[in-house]
């Protein structure tokens, strides 16, 4: 007859305890991952958002309802993949769409995004609703972002503590050995005093602390989604979205210089002048839900401006210029031209700016930071002359990626391609 020890009985237990407890668990965030990994609304917001809207135009069309326009999924999955070959293969519907969006070329994604996350994206769009119409409890007709700190967070506490667990499992296991074997027992080890305890502490603290120096050192300078309160409440929702003003209107230095500058109160009193109420728009809210009265702040205009709407007579005596505050800036020791983006690159400004039409009050859209403009410059392509002539004639001098685009070696050239990631560049 076979005596088994009670060693082996223990073993037993906590192999059903791992069986039972590690491995859904594992399984659980297995499928969490690639639940994340397909996550069609992240994918969206850190890849497609920039340009792109699900119920509205951007710099590129809106996207709901792609499935329907586009029913040839592979066809969308290689548009996404590489826009500048279905462009060259004559597709009617998506040379229409390049053409209705001034020829601005889509950013080729190339294998950064796969099939599955192309096709989580389009179930993302596909399925958004679009957001409550704007009001004192909803300012901005925002929707309410989804946040799982807490899930992971409770996730993390049930491994501390499954690994806690097992840790003591296997303590009283190897004591339960050592009194089968008639090995005399320790006294054991205060959890304060115990070096795997104290050196997993630190490992954790070290860890936790280093991420998060680590984070607020990269954003040391950075102000993405600042948004001040000007002096005078301003709605490009207004101007831009609703009544459809170019921004080349108020920022026509946004073409042929450095600066897009903010324009003159001279430009506002254009149409100011004739328009010295706001009774017609969408009642507007501050981003503390607080109404503002659009009729008010045009009396700022005028009182900044020295008019008097009553007798249509300017009092220069009394104007004042307005102390706006500057929201997007770069240091001192970046070199930046906007003329150079927007006429010699053809760049939209929502590409940077984010969906300034949509914006009440405006904010920064984008970090801003090395990473985001390095990360453009590798995607984006140059307005590169064809065989026709069409395109930007300085770059008819790189004859070396002439000769690759004929014979097939290259498909499209690049920012990065002409030295748009070389230090000196933007780096004085």
């Amino acid at each position: 007859m076979t005596n088994h020890r009670p060693t082996d009985k223990k073993l037993r237990t906590v192999k059903k305890l791992i069986s039972g407890i590690l491995l859904p668990l594992l399984v659980l965030l297995g499928t969490n991952l690639l639940a994340q990994a397909q996550d069609g609304k992240a994918l969206f917001q850190s890849n497609c958002a920039s340009c792109h809207n699900p119920f509205k135009d951007g710099t590129g069309p809106a996207l709901k309802g792609v499935s329907e326009r586009v029913p040839d999924k592979n066809l969308l999955h290689a548009w996404v993949h590489n826009s500048a070959k279905i462009l060259g293969s004559g597709n009617p519907y998506f040379n229409a769409l390049f053409n209705r969006f001034n020829k601005t070329s889509m950013t080729v994604f190339g294998t950064s995004l796969s099939d599955k996350d192309i096709d989580a994206i389009i179930n993302y769009v596909e399925t958004a609703q679009p957001p409550p119409p704007p009001g004192p409890e909803n300012p901005g007709g925002k929707t309410e972002e989804n946040d799982n700190t807490l899930l992971y967070g409770i996730l993390t506490l049930i491994l501390a503590i499954i690994m806690f667990v097992l840790l003591q499992v296997n303590s009283s296991l190897k004591k339960l050995s050592d009194e089968a074997e008639g090995i005399p027992a320790h006294e054991p080890v205060p959890f304060y005093r115990n070096k795997v305890y104290i050196a997993l502490a630190i490992l954790v603290l070290f860890i936790v602390g280093g991420f998060y120096l680590t984070e607020g050192a990269i954003g040391l300078g950075r102000q993405q989604g600042y948004q001040p309160q000007q002096p005078i409440f301003y709605s490009h929702k207004v101007h831009a979205g609703i009544n459809q003003i170019s921004c080349l209107y108020c920022h026509s230095n946004a073409l042929a210089s450095r600066h897009a500058t903010v324009p003159p109160l001279n430009v506002c009193m254009n149409c100011h002048a004739a328009i010295n109420d706001y009774t017609h728009g969408p009642k507007l809210y501050r981003e503390d839900g607080s109404e503002v009265d659009g009729t008010g702040e045009i009396q700022k205009l005028y009182s900044y401006v020295g008019y008097d709407p009553k007798t249509s007579t300017y009092h220069p005596e009394n104007a004042k210029p307005v102390e706006w505050i500057k929201i997007h800036n770069l240091p001192d020791h970046v070199f930046f031209s906007h003329a150079q983006h927007t006429k010699a690159g053809k760049v939209q400004c929502q590409t940077c700016h984010g969906p300034i039409q949509q914006m009440d009050e405006v904010h920064q859209f984008a970090p801003l930071s090395m990473g985001w403009c390095i990360n453009c410059h590798r995607t984006t392509k140059v307005d590169f002359p064809d065989s026709t002539g069409n395109g930007n004639k300085f770059y008819s001098i790189y004859e070396h990626f002439h000769r690759d685009l004929k014979t097939g070696a290259m498909d499209s050239v690049t920012v990065q391609d002409i030295g748009g990631t070389e230090c000196q560049k933007c780096h004085y």
